[in-house]
């Protein structure tokens, strides 16, 4: 990332550190009735090993289940009752706990997450009867397609690599989970160093840190978990024949992580290649040919590596043309792209980022975010020129680039007669 002008460095949240390493992030907004705080510990899925496959998100579920004296339903109950709204969410390399609350909501907000992530009951009744919902969830998303599909994919891009797993992990890598060994689980996840506390909305910086202390400067400091293992691309072919209305198909193939230089010519590729209506994609698959009435590209970053991914519903006996015509598209993206398609996505890109900015829990999870991977908030100004100044060259480069390894994850879910597209995809990637 560029470095940041005086002007910005005014405007931005500065970083406070605790003295036992938690971060604290304040974004106050002018005239706003209400607050988001966030609260994300910089470890998850992709930190467990193939035995404890799920424990962050099993242990996301039982925090819920009792924590500093409240009972599952009192945790709900007393944010509800100040019009507040809790949440949380498991993800590869990171895990967010967050409120929404009124004005004057960010003490109780503080209180109650500090006592999820710090103090959880952990009973053993509770346990097993998570393990039983935990178990739906996981068999949910195996009965739904358009999820199956994409852990499938996930699972063929990173073979035998945390990544390739699912979050939920397995019905048996949680059933041996106990209340002491997640509880040692949690103190590798939630160490004080991986914490980054992120408040946006109706806050004043000086309550925030105060907060801050009050509830988190006593966490541990040590017993991180361990940094895992880099992330390898191997590619290779997931299918599952089902008797479905239509087929469901992911391609993927390697690119970059959030911090290579590229990182934003991704994203510019991405939507130039499928991204909305006006993408070659939506309109060579399914406008001109009548392929596919969903069709969507997309990229997925992490710290060290990526993908550039393409999800379809089609009719099984489209899904092998549907298949080389996406390989097509990406193939004509070596070319550089003409000035005023490259303008509309880079108009789009920062469309969507600069909206996605106008929620206090957005803000509050984006400023954490950052700063668990670049130590600082960023500039959305900065942020803006460094799509501004991704040229025709760099796309083109950065798309041969990616099909130079000549490999591809494929997964398909459908009817019998879609299941060859993967093997089309394959070969014209490959050829």
């Amino acid at each position: 990332m560029s470095a940041r002008s005086p002007s910005a460095e005014a405007r931005l949240p500065r970083v406070h550190r605790l003295a036992n390493g938690v971060r604290v992030v304040c974004d106050p907004i002018p005239g706003w009735q209400t607050v988001a705080l966030s609260v994300v510990a910089g470890r998850g899925a992709r930190f467990e090993d193939e035995a404890r496959s799920g424990w962050s998100h099993l242990l996301e579920h039982m925090v819920f289940k009792g924590a500093g004296g409240r009972s599952a339903r009192e945790i709900v109950e007393v944010i509800e009752a100040e019009g507040g709204h809790i949440n949380a969410a498991t993800g590869y390399e990171r895990t967010s706990y967050q409120v929404r609350a009124l004005k004057g909501g960010l003490d109780l907000g503080s209180s109650v997450i500090a006592d999820l992530l710090l103090r959880p009951t952990m009973d053993a009744r509770d346990l097993a009867r998570e393990k039983q919902v935990v178990g739906q969830e996981i068999a949910e998303a195996a009965d739904t397609p358009d999820d199956l599909v994409f852990e499938l994919a996930q699972e063929a891009a990173f073979a035998g690599h945390p990544l390739g797993r699912s979050i939920l992990g397995t019905t048996g890598s949680i059933a041996v989970a106990t209340p002491e060994t997640l509880s040692a689980w949690r103190g590798a996840l939630y160490a004080a160093p991986s914490l980054v506390i992120s408040a946006a909305g109706a806050v004043d910086e000086d309550e925030l840190l105060r907060l801050a202390e009050r509830d988190f400067g006593a966490a541990d400091g040590g017993g991180l978990a361990a940094t895992p293992e880099p992330a390898a691309f191997t590619g290779g072919v997931r299918t599952i024949a089902k008797p479905l209305e239509q087929a469901n198909v992911v391609l993927l193939l390697p690119a970059v992580g959030v911090h290579d230089p590229d990182y934003f010519t991704l994203r510019l590729l991405a939507e130039i290649l499928g991204g909305g209506m006006a993408s070659r994609l939506f309109q060579e698959a399914r406008e001109k040919r009548g392929l596919a009435y969903t069709i969507d590209a997309y990229s997925e970053t992490y710290a060290d590596t990526g993908v550039l991914g393409v999800f379809a519903g089609c009719a099984a006996e489209d899904a092998a043309e549907l298949a080389q015509v996406t390989v097509d598209e990406i193939r004509n993206l070596a070319e550089p792209v003409p000035e005023a398609e490259l303008a509309r996505a880079k108009a789009q890109l920062k469309g969507s980022m600069f909206m996605g900015r106008e929620a206090a829990l957005a803000r509050a999870e984006q400023a954490a975010g950052q700063v668990l991977l670049f130590g600082r908030p960023l500039d959305p100004e900065v942020i803006a020129a460094e799509v501004d100044a991704v040229s025709a060259e760099q796309l083109a480069a950065l798309t041969r680039r990616i099909l130079e390894p000549r490999k591809a994850a494929v997964a398909v879910l459908g009817p019998k007669a879609a299941l060859k597209s993967a093997e089309t995809f394959l070969k014209a990637v490959g050829g």
